[in-house]
This record gives structure tokens, sequence and C-alpha cells, in this order.
């Protein structure tokens, strides 16, 4: 297993090409790329030529550092044909990005539209039958978060959709942020997934179904807004010795193709401190569970 960090907290205070430095510095041998302005930004065409995806591999092979996952997040399951489209043309590009970065897993969302989720499905199988030749082609593993706001959130029905791809090639990522969305039954799940699950962001959450549904209050009641954090570990509900004992049961932690990474977004003022708790303290909960 490789335990990566995901960059998001300095994006405001350091380039693309310093991230590498930064993830070896604060002691991580791996790195997710996560949206980037200057790379593959959030639901646009890809902004990296071959020229900087040389300059990343440069950056990374001087810091030590490797690039565990890609993870690019387009409207591939957009209820809007136009936008699809131009999503599955995006991900190609995205997909050459990352085998010229030599990396073989990528992660993303399922995105679509959870108030047209039929519509939705019906555009993100449309997508794959384009672009699953291609991912199994280049031997990628192409893994999907049902995200907050997602046409598919549940972590069951998640790994239903998956399973109809019918591929290798495409599996799950379990983010610990979204346990709550997800139906907070990460076990269950976990098991269900199996081999499907291959990459899991570590943070933590507080349970918005708590206090009755009065934890966060949103008015009008009845909003259709989905609430959720990226803090560090124990600072919110996630069951941590659930969470890394279901990994320790599929297998997860002794893979060679599985990652783990850290994606703690809410304390920019204090990343670097965060994301060294981060790394210790993923280790110790790994030990812990191995034991």
């Amino acid at each position: 297993m490789k335990i990566a960090l995901d960059p998001t907290p300095f994006h405001h205070s350091h380039s693309l090409l310093e991230f590498p430095r930064v993830a070896a510095d604060l002691g991580y041998n791996y790195l997710q790329l996560t949206p980037h302005a200057d790379m593959i930004p959030f639901h646009n065409h890809p902004k990296a030529d071959d020229e900087l995806v040389a300059r990343m591999n440069k950056a990374c092979k001087d810091a030590g550092v490797e690039i565990a996952s890609v993870l690019p997040v387009l409207r591939w399951s957009g209820p809007d044909e136009d936008a699809r489209e131009a999503a599955v043309r995006y991900w190609k590009r995205a997909i050459q990005i990352a085998v010229d970065l030599g990396v073989s897993t990528m992660n993303t969302e399922f995105s679509g539209r959870p108030e047209k989720a039929e519509e939705s499905e019906r555009a993100f199988y449309r997508s794959m039958e384009e672009l699953l030749p291609i991912i199994e082609r280049e031997g990628l593993d192409v893994l999907i978060d049902p995200h907050p706001d997602d046409f598919v959130e549940d972590g069951l029905a998640a790994i239903r959709v998956i399973r109809g791809i019918n591929s290798p090639n495409i599996g799950m990522v379990y983010v610990a942020s979204h346990s709550f969305h997800m139906g907070n039954r990460p076990l269950e799940i976990m098991r269900a997934a199996g081999d499907r699950l291959r990459l899991v962001h570590v943070s933590d959450t507080m349970d918005h179904h708590a206090s009755h549904g009065l934890r966060y209050i949103t008015n009008p009641p009845g909003n259709a807004v989905r609430v959720h954090q990226h803090l560090k570990i124990g600072d919110g509900d996630v069951n941590w010795d659930e969470f890394f004992g279901g990994l320790k049961e599929i297998g997860f932690l002794e893979k060679d193709n599985t990652v783990m990474v850290s994606s703690v977004f809410a304390e920019d003022d204090n990343a670097e401190d965060v994301s060294r708790y981060q790394l210790e303290t993923m280790k110790e909960h790994i030990q812990k569970a191995s034991v």
C-alpha cells in the first residue's frame, strides 16, 4: 500500500512543480495529483502540455517522490449531453497525462446530478462505453468515489453501479469524510467492495445526522444541501478502529496496488503540522489494525 499526500492545502502557497518537494519534506513518499489550474482543473480541459508533464516528472524524480494517483473531476455523468461529450474528450487527455507521468491509478467522482439520477446513470455508462477500451488498453485502475451530491451517494449503490461496468479496471474509492453520506456502514461497504476498493481518503468529519438532524441547520428547512468536512483524524465522528480494521480485513493494507491518501482541507493555516500528524497517525492505526 502507498501512503500519499493530497497537496490541496498547499495550492494557495506553492506552485504545481513544488508539490513533490513539499510531500518529501513532510515525510511522504507519494503524492496524489488533485485538480489544479495548471494540470487538470475542475470540469474543464486539462491545461498541461507535454513539456509541463516532463517537468513534473523531473520534479518528482528530484524530490524522490512518486505520483500514486491522478484525480480528475469532470462532468462525465452530466445529463447535459454537450457537457458529457466534452468531459469524455477531457478524460482522454487526462488519461494520456497519467500515462506519461507513469501513473497506473486514477481516481475520480461519479458526478452527475442526484435529482436526475436515472439520466445521469445513463450518461455515465454511455461515457464508459467510450472510455473503458482506452482505460483497459493502458492498464489503468480508475477508481470512483460516490461523492456527496453525485447521482449515486450511497456506498452499496455505488458498488452496484461499478459492478455493472463489468471490468476489473474499474473500482471504488472510500472517502472517510463521506461516511455519513454513504450510509455510515464502512464494514459492510468494504466487505461488499472487496478487491474493487483500491484507494481511500483519510480525513475526519462530523456526523451531520447527529442530534436528531439538528447538528447543522440550514434555512429555509429542507434545502437540498450536503454537509461534510475534511478534518484531521480524531476531530470528527468517524470510527477509525472500524475503518482501519475493515481495511485490514479485506487485505487492503497488504496490497501493492492500493493507495491511502491524507486529504485534510480544513486547516490550511496549519497544513504542514497537520500533514505530519496525519502520516504518523495513519501509521499508528495501520500498526494497531495489523496486530
